[in-house]
């Protein structure tokens, strides 16, 4: 069975160092991969490599069996990879409505004419409200977005993931700079890209409590190579990864 995203000898090297070496894993259709490690370990260049920001020294990237290691950005978007990052990344001037139009309209392949009226298409349209539901931000759509608290600012970003309609959902420290009791609710839209709307989902986070309850699988990474990649159960017993990872029992 082929899977949904796998990675073959990925590396990369930054003026002589050695930022990732020889990655090997594969993510299967429908499954939530956690990504731990401590800081510097390879994370988000691991993303970095996966969205086509950046282009490996070595190695292989395949969505299915497209081989989309030579893609620019926007082509492994079409691919069906979708990314949130660190830092929230929306039109803050637009408001929730444009920011979900515009990545619905985009994922339609239908034109982006700034001369032509962006509301001509209905179905389009149609897509971004009910993306908005599904996070719960629909009587916030005519809200600019730059207004909206930083755990709203959260809930946008993946509500353009849904509207993007990819298949493959990289997110990047989701709970960064997120209040404790807003986590829960967040945690849970997370969860419904698997459960719901079937996306295969890699997400790099600190904080564990998170990723062992949402992750199928947790991939360890550790000066940018992988330690082990197994069940949150035996990572978090693996001697390995606690001395790696935090000098102690996880």
């Amino acid at each position: 069975m082929i899977s949904a995203l796998s990675v073959e000898d990925l590396s990369l090297s930054i003026g002589g160092a050695r930022i990732l070496d020889g990655i090997t894993l594969s993510v299967e259709e429908n499954e939530i991969l956690g990504i731990i490690g401590p800081n510097g370990a390879g994370k988000t260049s691991f993303f970095n490599l996966l969205s086509g920001i950046r282009k490996p020294s070595r190695g292989h990237i395949h969505v299915g069996a497209q081989d989309v290691t030579d893609m620019e950005p926007h082509e492994r978007a079409l691919a069906g990879i979708a990314r949130t990052f660190q830092t929230s990344s929306v039109f803050v001037n637009l408001t929730c409505l444009e920011n979900l139009r515009i990545a619905a309209q985009a994922a339609t392949g239908k034109s982006m004419n700034l001369t032509r009226n962006a509301y001509k298409f209905p179905e389009v349209v149609a897509s971004a409200y009910e993306c908005l539901e599904k996070v719960g931000l629909s009587a916030r759509a005519l809200q600019r977005a730059g207004s909206l608290s930083h755990g709203d600012k959260r809930r946008l970003e993946i509500a353009i993931v849904l509207a993007s309609k990819s298949d493959i959902v990289l997110l990047d420290e989701p709970m960064a700079g997120m209040s404790v009791e807003n986590v829960p609710e967040l945690v849970e839209i997370i969860r419904s890209l698997k459960t719901v709307h079937k996306k295969t989902v890699l997400i790099v986070e600190h904080h564990m409590e998170v990723i062992l309850g949402l992750a199928d699988r947790i991939a360890v990474l550790n000066y940018g190579e992988l330690l082990v990649c197994d069940t949150p159960t035996n990572v978090i017993n693996n001697p390995i990864v606690q001395s790696a990872y935090i000098g102690e029992a996880l």
